[in-house]
């Protein structure tokens, strides 16, 4: 019955990546078009110019892996990543000769094939077993635990910002059969919800076990987005929980700014999260994009809604109607995790307006920031000051806001004191810091190092954060949320589905 199950199982899989346009695109790679509109925007003011930087197309790097797509050992490819890839940069959806992404893709798609073709051992397909089946393995494990780990290692892919590791991550993620035990999550609401399963299994002898047992019931592969480690109660129950989960055969996809040997560095007891480390390193194999180029800013962003300037009061909120049209705005109140409300000073039509001493001068976090952009679709923010050592805080609630926001691909309307760099000219790592040339007047250089603030962590999330502006600020951004919001208003119940589900 196995063998009859897996052979099932293949032709599904061969039929449902066989496409025809695939291969035809292949055939026409040696005349494909090298004449593709590219740009960045490099003062993201609603009235400036745009500068525009040009990418070298190169078409050696697609003959690297055209045959691996095709014929990989001798065995024509179905379906995974490579192939995938290679279709998007046929139709003119990706951008072609980035050496750095073929040689991720060609991990992702090892990794790809590697769970295909062992996917009965690691347990993938939620069918293989009966409900019987798995709440008998559910029985044994209690009585006689063991461990039972993936014999497929994971992978960690870090680089700087803009360099593609969602978007490959996504498009793997994509290229995997949908009756798989699999999740892609934002790493700030995968740890939202480890908490969150910690408070309900409260006074169980031992709920991280448990917590770990329900994730790795509901998904064998975790896909988990921006890997990033700044608060010590995180760190401190990393280690046990995927210990945990790669015991219980958990296999881990994860992307970051950082090495895994840079995570939560200088962070308060750190020694306690080494352990994490080494566990990770162990279980997956780690890959760095060494990409230059930060694609978020191959965009064209005159079409944005971020206002550099004082006293722009009166154009945020034009700009805040004309988005809500007839609909009157009024304060409302969103649900976020574990019975908290958050205050939404005024929100209509999907569209919330708050200053920004509301929303990062308040003790708020990412489960609050999650709660309110599963209600609003738009944010309207007044008021982004230059951050320094005074408002470092803030800096850091602002920093979390916009990776929420653009998780969610949330529209963003702002008045800002300065471009998103200006606004993060005073954070600095320690290496920066160290490298800074002094001052000629030790009068500026007092003043400048009175607000200079210092941080590794932040120093870093700052270029990932300017990144995501800009991008945000694109037409390409906006035509993607405008879809988005369409697909919305086509399928409302779908949506009342996953509001009620999340």
């Amino acid at each position: 019955m196995r063998k009859v199950l897996q052979s099932v199982r293949q032709i599904r899989s061969a039929l449902q990546y066989r496409n025809d346009n695939v291969l035809n695109s292949l055939v026409r790679r040696q005349n494909f078009s090298t004449d593709i509109r590219r740009g960045c925007i490099c003062k993201l003011s609603y009235n400036d110019g745009v500068t525009r930087h040009c990418q070298p197309y190169n078409m050696s790097f697609r003959a690297m892996f055209a045959d691996v797509a095709t014929i990989r050992n001798g065995v024509e490819t179905k379906g995974g990543p490579l192939v995938e890839y290679e279709r998007r940069i046929a139709e003119g959806e990706l951008l072609d000769g980035d050496a750095c992404q073929v040689g991720t893709l060609q991990e992702l798609q090892r990794l790809y094939d590697q769970l295909i073709e062992k996917a009965e051992d690691c347990r993938l397909d939620k069918y293989a077993s009966s409900d019987k089946a798995s709440r008998s393995r559910w029985l044994w494990s209690r009585l006689l635990p063991q461990s039972s780990y993936s014999p497929v290692k994971g992978l960690y892919l870090y680089g700087g910002v803009g360099t593609g590791k969602t978007m490959l991550m996504d498009l793997f993620y994509d290229q995997l059969p949908g009756s798989w035990r699999k999740k892609r999550i934002h790493f700030h609401d995968f740890m939202l919800n480890v908490h969150s399963r910690l408070q309900k299994h409260k006074g169980v002898p031992d709920p991280l076990e448990v917590v770990a047992g329900e994730i790795s019931d509901e998904a064998i592969l975790l896909c988990l987005d921006e890997f990033m480690v700044t608060d010590v109660a995180d760190a401190l129950i990393l280690n046990r929980l995927f210990r945990q989960l790669f015991s219980n055969g958990a296999i881990l996809v994860a992307t970051s700014n950082r090495a895994p040997d840079n995570l939560y560095e200088r962070g308060l007891q750190r020694d306690l999260f080494l352990p994490f480390i080494a566990t990770v390193k162990e279980r997956c194999v780690v890959r760095e994009i060494g990409s230059a180029v930060d694609y978020r800013k191959l965009t064209s962003a005159e079409q944005g809604f971020y206002f550099i300037g004082k006293d722009l009061s009166s154009v945020l909120r034009k700009q805040f109607q004309m988005l809500i049209g007839d609909a009157q705005p009024v304060p409302q109140e969103v649900e976020v995790v574990m019975g908290r409300k958050l205050q939404v000073p005024l929100g209509a039509n999907g569209c919330a307006l708050f200053s920004f001493e509301e929303l990062c001068d308040r003790p708020l976090g990412a489960a609050d920031y999650f709660g309110l952009f599963k209600n609003f679709h738009t944010l309207a923010l007044e008021g982004v000051p230059i951050f320094g050592l005074h408002n470092k805080t803030a800096a850091y609630r602002f920093v979390t806001l916009v990776d929420v926001m653009y998780e969610n691909r949330a529209r963003l309307l702002c008045t800002a004191e300065g471009s998103p760099i200006e606004l993060f000219e005073r954070i600095v790592t320690i290496s920066d810091a160290q490298n800074m040339a002094p001052r000629t007047s030790s009068r500026s250089r007092k003043n400048d190092d009175f607000d200079l603030c210092v941080d590794n962590e932040l120093g870093f999330a700052k270029d990932r954060t300017i990144s995501r502006l800009t991008e945000m600020n694109s037409r390409e951004y906006l035509e993607q949320h405008a879809e988005m919001l369409a697909k919305k208003q086509q399928h409302p119940q779908e949506n009342c589905a996953a509001k009620i589900e999340a």
